[in-house]
């Protein structure tokens, strides 16, 4: 039997990240070769990675990629099972080459994603296996939003990343853009979604479904706190005026100066840059949106 040396089992270790103890058992199987090794390494590790691809994965980072022009940006949420992975180097390293490749390749969708081939070579699925070997947590994909832009995009990270937001910010002037003050609206309209969570950019956006499930919880909610029946629909009337403060963005007062509205701030804003200044869109993402949907739905 060949001997497996300590230098060995470091090469082994280096090239794979497997534990030494891993590496020694790996070397002792394929009998001191260093390339058989790494297969041995590679077949356990994806019977391992699939193992722990059943376990949760709540924590992680949402990743952000703005084009240099700013009309191409990506929002992608990478899981992962700890915060102590989330902010490691390597995890992420791999969100931002995940928000690039997504820039890149533009995948229909996140199983697209999945069958997409990295810059190193295997496909993201592959990619994600081995890290999952390697960092021994289960890690997921399971959205992202790649965005072109109808005027410029911006962006807010919260600190940690575990919030993000691109808004698309269109100005009447394309000369205004290139402003200081312009930035200053990007930064603030997304920090606006961040803090607020709007479900509209405005009105006109609001759907007659959600509209009228809105009005009749208003409504029962009137009836029951004892309301009388001919000044009910007055009544939700008024909320539902206070609704629209609270879903549509341009309706809501805004975060740094609440006796302001958004649509306001915009017009005064559009007006120091000699531009008219609009919302073309936006996306928000916060990390385990997705788990507590799907849990909610299987309950």
């Amino acid at each position: 039997m060949a001997e497996i040396t300590a230098s060995l089992v470091k090469q082994l270790r280096e090239k794979t990240g497997a534990g030494m103890m891993e590496c020694k058992s790996a070397l002792v199987e394929a009998n001191g070769d260093l390339a058989e090794a790494e297969v041995v390494l590679r077949k356990r590790g994806m019977a391992s990675a699939a193992k722990k691809s059943a376990r949760s994965a709540k924590q992680g980072l949402i990743g952000v990629q703005i084009s240099a022009e700013g009309k191409l940006g990506v929002l992608v949420e990478v899981n992962c099972e700890s915060d102590f992975v989330a902010r490691t180097e390597e995890f992420q390293q791999m969100v931002a080459s995940m928000g690039a490749l997504i820039a890149e390749k533009a995948p229909a969708d996140a199983a697209a994603l999945m069958a997409t081939p990295t810059a190193e070579g295997p496909a993201v699925e592959e990619m994600l296996k081995s890290k999952i070997a390697k960092i021994g947590e289960n890690m997921v994909i399971p959205r992202f939003a790649r965005c072109e832009a109808a005027g410029v995009l911006g962006s807010y990270v919260h600190p940690g990343s575990q919030l993000a937001v691109l808004v698309d910010v269109t100005s009447s002037d394309a000369a205004a853009t290139a402003k200081p003050e312009f930035a200053e609206v990007l930064h603030d309209i997304a920090m606006q979604v961040a803090a607020a969570d709007p479900k509209f950019v405005s009105k006109d956006e609001v759907t007659a479904e959600y509209l009228e499930k809105e009005k009749d919880i208003q409504r029962a909610r009137a009836l029951a706190e004892g309301k009388p029946e001919k000044i009910v629909d007055k009544v939700v009337e008024g909320r539902m005026a206070k609704y629209y403060e609270e879903v549509c963005l341009l309706e809501q007062p805004f975060i740094k100066e609440n006796s302001v509205t958004i649509s306001q701030y915009l017009a005064d804003k559009g007006k120091a840059l000699g531009a008219t200044l609009g919302v073309a869109g936006y996306v928000r993402f916060k990390v385990g949106e997705t788990g507590a949907s799907e849990e909610t739905a299987a309950e």
